[in-house]
């Protein structure tokens, strides 16, 4: 039986082009934008934990070589770019001069990452950004940015400065020792120079990388006296300074420079204990002052907590707003003074 064209089993026809185009675009407008957040997200969580694992396949230990400077010889890198990398740069931080973040290069230089500044910022604004995307679809977007933002920034940057002062601390508690190997090398007859370079190689990281640094500008062409102003300088320590300008001194007018160095380091022992009886001391200060910073916050929350509406049913007066920026102004200055009262410089 004869059917007629088009009908029945046949070949489907084919739509008309401008049905297919418009059946095109619908599916582009009903793409769903999510799976690119999504992307976005995991390119951002793989960076970061990229970072993280870098950063931390630069971290010392005591089974390893005594110095980063040492590891970087051993691996062929010349004088030039051992100077190059582990002694600061001339170039000016765009950010100099901002509170929290005017002095990242020597926090990071001063903590032993050899992560650039510029780098460093570049990951925190990505995170900063992915972070802010993704929890923008939780909470609202000011809050988003907010948590993004203490996540991604302020707390590497917390991080740093507490690695920072970490380094430091043990840069000061080497430091004696490294006068007295430095004292009897001199006693004993041998310059200045191969003192230093015999506490690069004998004693570990912090104090051997930054003396190598020093032997390094030595061979270099740098004079001593010009290589310990930069260590000095570098380091931001007040004892290391007393060194440089014991130093100095020396090269200037001549002495008995072992003798010096002996007494330099009986003298920041002495501070070291000083420095452990101070905190010893204040530490019932310290701990009074953090349990009234916090009193605040534990008692709004637990008020929350065991009543919701204790603050709801009062949020609604025109003087709940005014009242709430005091007592938050309050808290932060109450927190300020009492951590200025038992922070001692010294």
């Amino acid at each position: 039986m004869l059917r007629p064209a088009g009908a029945g089993g046949g070949r489907p026809q084919a739509r008309p082009l401008h049905e297919r185009r418009s059946g095109r675009m619908t599916l582009l407008t009903e793409f769903d934008w999510s799976s690119l957040v999504y992307v976005g997200i995991f390119l951002g969580v793989l960076m970061t934990f990229e970072g993280l694992r870098q950063i931390a396949s630069r971290s010392e230990s005591r089974s390893e070589a005594r110095n980063r400077r040492m590891r970087m010889i051993a691996a062929g890198a010349s004088t030039e770019e051992l100077l190059r990398l582990l002694k600061p740069g001339r170039d000016g931080w765009q950010l100099d001069g901002v509170p929290f973040l005017g002095t990242l290069p020597a926090d990071l230089r001063k903590a032993g990452l050899l992560i650039r500044p510029g780098l460093f910022m570049m990951l925190a604004a990505g995170g900063t950004a992915v972070l802010a995307l993704a929890a923008s679809t939780v909470v609202p977007a000011l809050l988003a940015g907010a948590i993004a933002v203490l996540a991604c920034l302020v707390v590497p940057v917390i991080w740093v400065q507490m690695l920072r002062n970490r380094r430091m601390a043990a840069l000061v508690a080497q430091l004696p020792d490294a006068l007295e190997l430095m004292a009897r090398g001199l006693t004993v007859g041998h310059p200045l120079n191969a003192t230093i370079a015999s506490v690069a190689t004998d004693m570990k990281d912090p104090v051997a990388t930054e003396f190598g640094i020093m032997v390094d500008q030595i061979s270099y062409g740098d004079d001593i006296v010009g290589s310990v102003m930069d260590l000095a300088d570098r380091t931001g320590l007040e004892d290391v300074r007393y060194l440089a300008v014991a130093i100095a001194i020396q090269h200037g007018t001549g002495g008995n420079l072992a003798r010096v160095l002996e007494t330099l380091s009986k003298v920041i022992r002495e501070r070291m204990a000083m420095r452990r009886r101070i905190k010893a001391i204040s530490a019932e200060g310290r701990l009074t002052s953090i349990f009234l910073s916090c009193l605040p916050l534990i008692i709004l929350g637990a008020t929350s907590i065991t009543a919701p509406g204790y603050y709801v049913d009062v949020s609604g007066d025109p003087l709940f707003k005014p009242f709430a920026i005091i007592v938050s102004v309050l808290i932060v200055a109450n927190f300020l003074v009492m951590r200025r009262l038992v922070n001692f410089r010294f």
